[in-house]
């Protein structure tokens, strides 16, 4: 049973140190699931758009 109450101990001691840790990251406060889904997809959408503009202007170019 020590072992437990030792794991227990550490992971208290741990937390005290990183406060921080186990909080949303900057961007994603305040966000559902949902919302976050459809910020990701618009960005993939952009840079798919982004990048497929490149590769088209560089075949002309040849």
């Amino acid at each position: 049973m020590t072992r437990g109450n030792q794991r227990e101990l550490a992971r208290l001691k741990n937390a005290k140190k990183n406060p921080d840790q186990g909080k949303p990251k900057k961007g994603e406060e305040g966000l559902s699931a949902a919302a976050r889904k459809q910020r990701d997809a618009e960005i993939m959408q952009q840079k798919q758009k982004k990048s497929d503009g490149g590769g088209k202007e560089e075949t002309k170019s040849k």
